[in-house]
């Protein structure tokens, strides 16, 4: 959502018969934009309550593109359910899931790795 300029409020509200100062109009735009974004971030605590959820939210949930998310429903490559054939829902826990496949170790992962591999081999186990 875009900023409506000041003198523009002033102006919208002047012709419905309310008069405010630029200031004042400045105030306002800050005030709304707050709620806006408590707005998001409540419809984003409340995705995260639920257990099921639909494309749209599961587009926002991965922060995706419907494009990319319908080519990986159709390759199959992430778990999802299609009810009735045509819309397609998407269990939380299993979409957390599959974020979390394919761990790349990290460099203290491969020392203690290598580590433990070189001590069971000298002791020949």
């Amino acid at each position: 959502m875009e900023k409506m300029p000041p003198d523009r409020v002033v102006k919208l509200l002047k012709d419905h018969g309310v008069t405010v100062t630029v200031e004042e109009a400045q105030l306002i735009i800050d005030f709304l934009w707050s709620l806006s974004l408590l707005a998001s971030k409540v419809d984003a605590l409340s995705m995260l309550q639920k257990p099921v959820l639909n494309f749209e939210e599961t587009c926002r949930y991965l922060t995706i593109s419907p494009s990319h998310l319908y080519k990986l429903t159709s390759q199959k490559q992430i778990p999802h359910f299609c009810p009735q054939g045509k819309k397609l829902y998407f269990k939380r826990e299993e979409i957390d899931e599959w974020l979390l496949r394919n761990r790349q170790a990290t460099t203290d992962d491969i020392d203690k790795f290598s580590t433990d591999y070189i001590m069971r081999k000298r002791r020949g186990c």
